[in-house]
């Protein structure tokens, strides 16, 4: 079809239309801008991105701060997905680089820590569910196997969730007894045991079956049994307890 001498037609390869515009931290009025919001109104009146951006401090040459922030939560699938990201990975994020990417885990660490901080609202565990609720929404995510330790006190409240090691549970040869080392140091009542699995199918492996019964065996010696080892997958309500199918817990 022929056109007039108005200019060529835009067709289906056309550029797409430009992004909405956003306005830029440094051309907003000093009362509008993110920390100075946050001062006034408090951090929940701020959007997760604001938040994010007085985390960042800095955007790049030609992208504020702003911008960063919003691109990485997009790009992330949101802040589920900027928590489970691994430090290697969020350092090499556009506009983040390592020390941001510190910044950022130190403070989601932080945020796991103050829930576990006072004793009258820690986490209870009672069944298996009660650790899948505590963990897996935070692990499912997870590029890489991820091995947690659940401590607990004489009441089943959770005194601290740490992360043991970063893996494949088939590579913890020699690492049962590094299980209740934090244990130890609190005098902890019991432990659970929890570990994801990227594919996103949470059956355990053999490998997963004798590294519990090793652990089992270690608990006995030191009286810190190993209520449960749950196996993560993706998706909701995509667990295992290892306990409940007797495996390693013969």
């Amino acid at each position: 079809m022929q056109h007039g001498g108005d200019g060529p037609a835009r067709d289906a390869s056309s550029p797409e239309e430009p992004a909405p515009y956003r306005v830029r931290v440094a051309e907003m009025p000093d009362a509008e801008r993110p920390r100075e919001r946050l001062e006034r109104l408090g951090p929940g009146a701020l959007k997760t991105e604001e938040l994010l951006a007085i985390l960042l401090r800095t955007g790049t040459a030609r992208e504020d701060v702003l911008a960063v922030a919003a691109q990485l939560l997009h790009e992330r699938g949101g802040l589920r997905g900027v928590a489970a990201t691994d430090l290697a990975t969020l350092g090499g994020a556009h506009g983040i680089g390592p020390a941001k990417a510190t910044t950022i885990a130190a403070a989601f660490e932080l945020g796991r820590r103050v829930a576990l901080e006072d004793g009258a609202s820690r986490p209870t565990v009672t069944s298996p569910a009660d650790i899948a609720r505590l963990l897996h929404a935070e692990m499912e995510l997870l590029p890489q196997e991820e091995l947690r330790v659940v401590v607990l006190d004489t009441k089943h409240h959770v005194l601290a969730a740490p992360v043991l090691y970063r893996g494949t549970v088939s590579a913890a040869g020699g690492r049962v007894a590094e299980v209740f080392r934090e244990a130890v140091r609190l005098n902890a009542s019991k432990i659970a045991l929890a570990h994801n699995h990227p594919s996103g199918d949470p059956a355990p492996s053999a490998d997963d079956i004798e590294f519990t019964r090793s652990a089992i065996e270690a608990g006995t010696l030191l009286d810190i049994p190993v209520l449960d080892h749950l196996v993560l997958g993706q998706g909701r309500d995509r667990w295992v307890s290892m306990r409940e199918r007797h495996l390693g817990f013969e």
